[in-house]
């Protein structure tokens, strides 16, 4: 065990994306849309720069976590990365290639 203080960039945000969706999304305060039904309500989860600072190991870890967990079909997650060949023709990753041009 080690205080989070102690952990690199890397650590810390596969700590934090991994209980974001470990947790879901009944424990963060939100108005919640009146005319969805509660089965209905997913949350939804942005991540700009998903595998920034993580080496392969966390990355991997991660992405299958992400799609146990979205399976189930009360979270979502989006995220952007730099190059997803790692994460290409992973079961539950759509992988969507976007160019500027």
């Amino acid at each position: 065990r080690t205080t989070l203080r102690r952990l690199g960039d890397g650590e810390l945000r596969y700590t934090a994306l991994a209980l974001v969706l470990l947790t879901g999304p009944g424990v963060l305060e939100a108005d919640v849309p009146g005319e969805v039904p509660a089965a209905l309500q997913c949350l939804t989860v942005l991540a700009d720069g998903l595998d920034r600072a993580q080496d392969p190991a966390q990355r991997a870890a991660l992405l299958a976590l992400a799609a146990r967990m979205c399976e189930r079909g009360h979270i979502r997650l989006v995220g952007a990365v730099s190059d997803a060949t790692w994460a290409a023709g992973v079961p539950g990753a759509t992988v969507v290639h976007l160019r500027r041009d």
